[in-house]
């Protein structure tokens, strides 16, 4: 299974930026998806996730400002980012957590992560 991520870039205080991760491969169903971040020399943490039903969940720190959905038949999960600030700026990592098979264990991946930059 791989996750392509893709969206991130500079964008002022204020600005928005919309995330996006397509999940391919060997892929039954897939249950949470989401996003964690790491800001710079800080330990990767939660941003938001949702599962294959639409439940969400989301870091204090984002709540209003962050939004995160997903298109079950595509296997992507967005995260769109409004009202930005500088302390958003970090590498931002989508997840999936899939099944491969029936009935089977699901597994964990992450994707590549992608750069959001917010300036002051």
């Amino acid at each position: 299974v791989q996750l392509q991520a893709s969206g991130g870039g500079l964008v002022q205080t204020g600005g928005s930026l919309r995330l996006s991760c397509a999940a391919s491969g060997s892929i039954f169903s897939i249950n949470f998806m989401g996003w964690y971040r790491q800001p710079p020399g800080k330990q990767r943490e939660l941003v938001a996730t949702v599962t294959s039903g639409g439940s969400t969940n989301y870091a204090e720190s984002v709540k209003c400002r962050f939004t995160v959905s997903r298109d079950n038949a595509k296997n992507t999960v967005y995260l769109q980012m409004s009202s930005l600030k500088p302390e958003d700026t970090a590498v931002y990592y989508c997840l999936a957590d899939v099944q491969h098979e029936f009935q089977q264990p699901t597994f964990r991946y992450w994707g590549q992560g992608t750069l959001v930059t917010v300036s002051s």
